[in-house]
């Protein structure tokens, strides 16, 4: 569960980028998080990360309160969620199974679990016959499907997508979102950022927006900002 109480966030620079957000996503949600530039969209992902912490007020992910969340506890955190970039982050040199693979690498999985696991995330996203190409070789689609594999491989219950649209065409747009809609049928809390107003008003979930560092709306009645267009 992601839970803000009352959370401000003020930089060193003297800017507010929240005044006072609260909300509460429960496990096994798919939310939409919208909202023009400038908003506080980014503080909220790097405040549910353990990137930052808040000024006041409460933040709570996955049984962790991000205001006291100790150095040595943040990579546990960090564990229980995967996160996929709007520009994919993708190892160059490594094939599509050593990207993924990689990733648990770094979390200290054994082979015996790395061979079981990847090939079944990289079925679940359709990339099981692509497994010995580099991401030059791929479509934007493909490179953004094999970004998604790698948030997933380590199992985490909580998915959160940054513009992961951002890049591609409305086509595989589309495909994107409805394979995170399918992440989500198997029970991880997805959580996508997003300008597409085409895709938040097509998959009709619920819509948290932003504006000014505050929670201006938050239902499932279709609620995009214009002013993030």
């Amino acid at each position: 569960m992601i839970e803000f109480i009352d959370v401000e966030k003020t930089y060193e620079q003297g800017n507010i980028a929240l005044n006072g957000v609260s909300m509460q996503i429960e496990d096994g949600e798919f939310c939409f998080l919208v909202g023009p530039s400038g908003s506080g969209k980014s503080t909220i992902i790097k405040l549910i990360t353990g990137e930052l912490r808040p000024t006041s007020g409460t933040v709570h992910v996955n049984g962790y309160s991000l205001e006291r969340i100790r150095k040595r506890e943040v990579p546990y955190l960090r564990r229980t969620i995967g996160v996929v970039f709007q520009d994919f982050r993708l190892i160059a040199n490594k094939t599509v199974y050593e990207n993924v693979a990689f990733a648990m690498r770094v979390v200290g999985a054994r082979p015996k679990e790395i061979k079981e696991r990847v090939p079944y995330v990289l079925e679940l996203v359709g990339l099981e016959n692509k497994k010995d190409r580099h991401p030059g070789e791929m479509s934007g689609g493909e490179q953004q499907r094999l970004a998604i594999a790698r948030a997933l491989v380590n199992n985490p219950s909580t998915i959160i997508a940054d513009e992961p649209t951002g890049n591609l065409d409305p086509a595989r747009s589309f495909e994107i979102m409805a394979l995170l809609q399918e992440i989500n049928n198997l029970g991880t809390t997805v959580l996508v950022v997003t300008h597409e107003k085409d895709l938040v008003e097509t998959f009709s979930k619920r819509v948290i927006a932003i504006d000014d560092g505050l929670v201006v709306s938050d239902g499932t009645e279709g609620y995009y900002s214009h002013e993030d267009q």
